[in-house]
C-alpha cells in the first residue's frame, strides 16, 4: 500500500500527522450490505464537495461484510497508483472489520481518516475508558486523523494551504507527540455545500476490481437532525430486568432524543435547509429512462407539513419525479395527515409515488417505548398503523407502506426490559392487529448500545452501583446478562 507519492510528503507538521502539499485522489469506504442499490448521501456529499472545492478526485466504495480484503486492498492500490493513498472511512456502523481494514492500511503506509457520524466519539474513545480498561479506548490508533462534521473541513488539508496550518482548522482531532488528542470544534453547517450531490462515482468491489455501482435510491437532505433531539430532558430508565431482583431500580438520564440514539448526541437538531437547496439536491438526481428523477428518500423527521409546497415547486419547474420515500415518526405522521392527504392529491395528478419506508414503532409496548425515550405510546403506534392502511385503500396507486412494498418499519427486540409480561402484551397486539401481514419486518433488530448513546451512560451508572462491568464489543456495549464479565 505503500507507494512512491511525489504529491504527498512523508514527513508532518509539528504534530506529527502526514501532511500533504498536494492531492489528486481521495477514496471514501462506507458500509454497506449486499444486494441494495440505494445510494449513501453523507459520503456521496462529502465527495462532491472534495472534488469541487479542492480539485481532488474523490470516489466512494461502499464495502460490504462478505468483500474479500485482499480485492480491495488490491482495487485501492490500483486506484491510487503512485501516489500515497489517502483514504476516509464513514458510515461504520460499527464494524470492527473496517476499524482493523483502517489500522492495517495506516500501518502500511496510507493515511487513514475518520468521518462521518460519531467520528469524535469513536475517535475520543469511551467516556473515562482510561480509568477503566474494559471500556473502549478509541480508535485514535487505527487512523492517521479524525474529521467531526462538515466534509469542507478537510479542504485546507487538501489544498494544503500557507495561510494556516491545517490541523489548526475546525473539526480535526489528532495525536501530538505524546500520543495526547487533540480536538478542534467543529465548523457550523454550510448550506452553500449541501446543495450539490454527485451519484455517479460510487464503487463496490467485483472480481477484477472496482465496478461502478448503479444507484436506483438515493436521498435528499432536508433535516440536519431531528427535531426530537432538539431539547435535553431528564428521563428515568429502568434497570434491565434481570438486575431488578423485585426492586423498583432505575437511572436518571440528561438526554436528547430517543435513549439508544447516538446520532441524537452527534448531530442534534440544526434545523432545515432552505426550499431552493433542496431542490437543487432533487435537480442533481440521476435519471429513469423516461426522464423521472430516480426515488430518493427524503431526509426529514418531519416532512409532512411541507410535502405540498415541495411538490409544487418540483412541478412548477418541469422536474419529474418517480417516488419520494419518508422516513417519520409515528406521532408527526398522524398529526400531518392533512397535509400528507393534500400531497397524494399532488401526487395522483403528478404520478409519483410516496412511500413510507419506515416508521420508527420500535416497540408495542408502553414500558419499553418509555425506555426508549420515544415521545410516543403504543396508542399512537397503532392509530399511525390504522391511517396507513386506510390510506392504501383511499389512494392505491400513490401510497405505499408495507414491507412487501419495500417499507423497513424500526422494531426494536430484545431490549434490556423485556419480561414475560412485555412479551405477552407484544404478542397480543401483533396477532390483534395481523402487523406481520404488512408492517413488520421479517426480523426484529436487537437493542444496540453505541458507548456515546444516552444508553452509554445508563450502562456505566449501573456498573458503579452495582460494581459489574459489562462487555465492549469495538464501540458497542453489551448489555445482556451474558455480558458481564466475570471478575
Amino acid at each position: 500500500m505503500r507507494g512512491t507519492d511525489s504529491c504527498v510528503t512523508q514527513g508532518g507538521s509539528d504534530n506529527g500527522v502526514p501532511m500533504i502539499s498536494r492531492k489528486k485522489k481521495m477514496a471514501i469506504l462506507a458500509s454497506y450490505f449486499d444486494g441494495e442499490t440505494y445510494g449513501l448521501l453523507g459520503p456521496q456529499m462529502a465527495a462532491t464537495v472534495i472534488e469541487d472545492r479542492a480539485s481532488c478526485e474523490c470516489i466512494v466504495i461502499a464495502v460490504d461484510r462478505g468483500d474479500d480484503r485482499s480485492t480491495l486492498k488490491r482495487s485501492l492500490e490500483d486506484y491510487f497508483g503512485s501516489e500515497r493513498p489517502l483514504v476516509a472511512f464513514s458510515t461504520l456502523s460499527g464494524r470492527e472489520d473496517l476499524f482493523n481494514l483502517a489500522r492495517e492500511l495506516k500501518e502500511e503506509g496510507a493515511i487513514t481518516v475518520l468521518a462521518g457520524p460519531q467520528s469524535d466519539t469513536d475517535y475520543l474513545g469511551e467516556k473515562d475508558w482510561q480509568a477503566h480498561p474494559h471500556r473502549f479506548p478509541g480508535l485514535s490508533t487505527h487512523f492517521s486523523f479524525a474529521v467531526h462534521g462538515p466534509a469542507e473541513q478537510m479542504i485546507p488539508y487538501l489544498a494544503a494551504s500557507e495561510d494556516r496550518p491545517w490541523h489548526e482548522q475546525p473539526g480535526m482531532l489528532f495525536t501530538d507527540k505524546s500520543g495526547g488528542i487533540i480536538q478542534n470544534p467543529k465548523r457550523a453547517w454550510d448550506e452553500s455545500f449541501l446543495s450539490k450531490v454527485r451519484w455517479e462515482n460510487m464503487y463496490r468491489i467485483g472480481d477484477p476490481g472496482l465496478i461502478r455501482h448503479r444507484i436506483d435510491t438515493a436521498q435528499v437532505l432536508q433535516h440536519l437532525g431531528c427535531p426530537h433531539a432538539s431539547r435535553s430532558v431528564w428521563v428515568r430508565i429502568d434497570y434491565p430486568s434481570f438486575l431488578r431482583q423485585g426492586r423498583e431500580q432505575g437511572v436518571d438520564i440528561h438526554l436528547k432524543g430517543c435513549s439508544f440514539c447516538d446520532v441524537a448526541i452527534d448531530k442534534g437538531f440544526h434545523g432545515s435547509l432552505g426550499l431552493m437547496t433542496v431542490l437543487e439536491q432533487v435537480r442533481s438526481l440521476p435519471e429513469l429512462d423516461d426522464g423521472r428523477k430516480i426515488a430518493f428518500e427524503l431526509i426529514n423527521e418531519n416532512p409532512l407539513p411541507g410535502l405540498p409546497r415541495l411538490f409544487q415547486e418540483v412541478e412548477e419547474r418541469g422536474i419529474g419525479l418517480s417516488q419520494i420515500n419518508l422516513t417519520l415518526r409515528a406521532d408527526w405522521f398522524v398529526q400531518g395527515e392533512a397535509y400528507l392527504r393534500e400531497a397524494l392529491r399532488m401526487a395522483r395528478r403528478m404520478r409519483v409515488r410516496v412511500l413510507l419506508s419506515s416508521v420508527g414503532f420500535e416497540s408495542f409496548d408502553d414500558e419499553i417505548l418509555r425506555n426508549l425515550n420515544k415521545g410516543v405510546n403504543l396508542e399512537t403506534n397503532l392509530q399511525a398503523i390504522r391511517l396507513m392502511r386506510r390510506l392504501r385503500e383511499e389512494f392505491p396507486f400513490q401510497w405505499a407502506y408495507s414491507r412487501g412494498e419495500g417499507a423497513v418499519h424500526g422494531f426494536i427486540h430484545p431490549t434490556p426490559w423485556d419480561t414475560e409480561e412485555t412479551a405477552n402484551r407484544i404478542r397480543q397486539t401483533i396477532e390483534r392487529y395481523a402487523l406481520f401481514e404488512d408492517v413488520l419486518p421479517p426480523r426484529s433488530i436487537p437493542l444496540i448500545v453505541h458507548h456515546a448513546s444516552a444508553l452509554g451512560d445508563w450502562i456505566r451508572e449501573i456498573e458503579r452501583r452495582e460494581r459489574l462491568r459489562f462487555e465492549r464489543y469495538v464501540s458497542v456495549i453489551g448489555w445482556w446478562e451474558e455480558a458481564i464479565l466475570k471478575a
